[in-house]
């Protein structure tokens, strides 16, 4: 399972893969609880589409009764029919009106809830997913690709089922008028239909490669603006100034691939349109010189055959744009359809052992997606209140084997056992709870040094300032505070700017011993910390309860000295060193990283 592949580029369900349909009935799935707008706006596009077929009937009744025959005309009667036109028109402007009101609202609601349900599943996912794509591309599927889903059914759903309401009564009043002529006007329909069948794969693949090219582009930026500093340092705008030009330059390329697919429907339904306009023309003058036609008739029938053909030339237009909206659903649906590759066992597989240590690796051998092999058949267990110290060059596993510790990651195969039961069968909040970890590079939050402390835990989460001080006194973490001029109250901005790496360490520190988690992993965590608040780091670690057990990684003598055991961990194998000297002997000498 910890292989999973997560990366959404390179997976084959990011082709094209979803019919228009059932990705469209997906879409409409979405909200069941507006579905009552949906069918109000359905309801509205029916009156809309009837009342819009009596237009031309009365146009060409009026013409054949009360104008075409001099002894007969009826002026009266052409202005009482032309009110009649007009009250036609407002119904028609009332209908359009609602049905934009309706759709607007209804689309707002779709962006809303589809945010929030990718954002909620990308909290769901693991380590591995957001190790396996960038950030950039994340961000441009959470709001450009749903805002693309949100302009087609703010915009477009409704005028496209309109325009099809439209074109089917329309079709039908052809037909029935005269069946043989009805079906000599549609026949270019049926060459419409055809070709948008076998364009639509197509247009559709030029859509989805460029929001991945927009992805792409996000993503090159957003890497750009993180290591800016980085930039500076080395003078180094050049590089990022070609990177950013290259993924650019795609995306020009993707952009304009698609919008000449998009624009491929217009000319061809407009040469079409006009085509079954010119035959009810032509057969109609033919039909009007034998006799056969009231002229009435005919303007009746050429208006029919334009309501059929104008909503044609629209749907042009309105297919490109649902050929977008459902590309960037797949974009959306390929994150939806991922399953976090770490779920939680029922607690009968849970395996206990005879006398179980805090934890224990049980022949577990770990590898990235990628094929990378980082841990092989290791064995090893922790007891309860004991210091423990990773130690091994650069690349050798140590970080690895305690993602596994606080199960960020699963072993590829063998077990982790907690308390003598599979660390998969505790829930993540079971887990977080008894298991801390402070990272090398602590990840903050917009807000104050409160809101960081205080960030996943339940049970300080309503304490005002005075009573958490009192917590803080009480856990020795007072003199860590100091070090911050506004105290609990002080602004953590974006990216933790204005506070040192060091200050940024300590607010991890304090987060993760106010949890008094039962195993600490400290993974380099005193690497950006100066000497003096070093010790008083350790003199925190020292009045944790002595069944805490500690796992150290790091490089600074010091820091390992004092563990109850060291492992050295290289070319996947975790090995006991024994002392001090044994370890560092380990390093000097050791095997080579595999």
């Amino acid at each position: 399972m910890s292989s999973t592949n997560y990366n959404l580029s390179q997976n084959p369900a990011e082709e094209v893969r979803t019919s228009n349909w059932s990705a469209l009935r997906k879409l409409l799935d979405l909200l069941p609880e507006q579905r009552g707008k949906l069918y109000l706006a359905l309801i509205v596009m029916v009156i809309y589409a009837f009342v819009s077929m009596l237009g031309p009937y009365v146009v060409g009744y009026t013409i054949d009764h009360y104008i075409k025959d001099k002894a007969h005309q009826d002026y009266h009667q052409v202005l009482v029919n032309c009110g009649w036109l007009f009250l036609i028109y407002l119904v028609v402007l009332a209908a359009v009106y609602l049905r934009t009101t309706i759709m607007g609202g209804y689309g707002q609601n779709v962006l809303f809830s589809l945010r929030n349900t990718v954002f909620n599943k990308l909290q769901e996912l693991p380590v591995a997913f957001f190790a396996q794509n960038k950030a950039g591309d994340l961000i441009s599927r959470v709001n450009n690709d749903t805002d693309k889903l949100n302009q087609f059914f703010s915009q477009s759903l409704m005028q496209f089922v309109s325009s099809l309401f439209i074109i089917v009564g329309s079709g039908i009043f052809l037909v029935v008028l005269n069946w043989r002529l009805g079906l000599a006007t549609l026949a270019p329909a049926a060459l419409m239909w055809i070709f948008t069948r076998l364009l639509s794969p197509w247009v559709k693949k030029k859509n989805a490669e460029s929001l991945k090219s927009t992805g792409a582009m996000s993503a090159e930026i957003q890497e750009s603006l993180g290591n800016f500093k980085v930039v500076l340092a080395f003078n180094r705008r050049d590089y990022f100034r070609q990177r950013f030009m290259a993924a650019n330059k795609d995306n020009y390329k993707a952009s304009v691939s698609a919008g000449v697919a998009n624009n491929t429907y217009t000319p061809v339904y407009g040469f079409l349109a006009s085509m079954g306009q010119l035959i009810v023309l032509l057969v109609g003058i033919y039909l009007i010189a034998h006799g056969k036609f009231e002229p009435g008739f005919i303007v009746s029938y050429f208006m029919y055959a334009t309501s059929f053909y104008d909503p044609l030339r629209q749907m042009a237009t309105l297919w490109a744009g649902f050929q977008t909206a459902i590309a960037g659903w797949d974009r959306i649906s390929r994150i939806l359809t991922l399953e976090s590759n770490l779920p939680v066992v029922p607690s009968m597989t849970a395996v206990h052992a005879e006398t179980p240590a805090l934890l224990e690796f049980r022949d577990v051998s770990f590898s990235y997606p990628d094929g990378k092999s980082v841990l092989h058949h290791n064995s090893f267990r922790m007891e309860q209140g004991k210091t423990y110290a990773l130690v091994g060059p650069t690349g050798g596993g140590k970080t690895t084997t305690a993602s596994l510790i606080a199960r960020l990651y699963d072993p590829t195969s063998g077990m982790v056992l907690l308390n003598g039961k599979d660390i998969r069968s505790y829930t993540p909040e079971e887990r977080t709870q008894k298991i801390g970890f402070i990272l090398q590079e602590p990840l903050l939050f917009t807000g104050t040094v409160k809101d960081n402390i205080l960030y996943g835990n339940q049970q300080y989460k309503d304490y005002d300032n005075e009573a958490l001080t009192k917590v803080l006194e009480t856990s020795g973490l007072e003199t860590l505070l100091s070090r911050f001029d506004e105290g609990l109250d002080t602004k953590i901005a974006s990216a933790a700017e204005g506070i040192s790496l060091g200050q940024r360490q300590l607010i991890a520190f304090i987060r993760a011993v106010l949890r008094n988690p039962e195993l600490l992993i400290l993974d380099e965590a005193t690497a950006n910390i100066d000497t003096v608040t070093e010790k008083m780091l350790e003199d925190i670690l020292k009045r944790l309860p002595a069944t805490t057990t500690r796992v150290i990684i790091a490089h600074r003598l010091n820091t390992i000295e004092n563990a109850d055991e060291i492992f050295f961990v290289n070319g996947g194998e975790i090995t006991r060193a024994g002392s001090l000297h044994q370890a560092m002997d380990m390093l000097l000498h050791g095997k080579r990283v595999s």
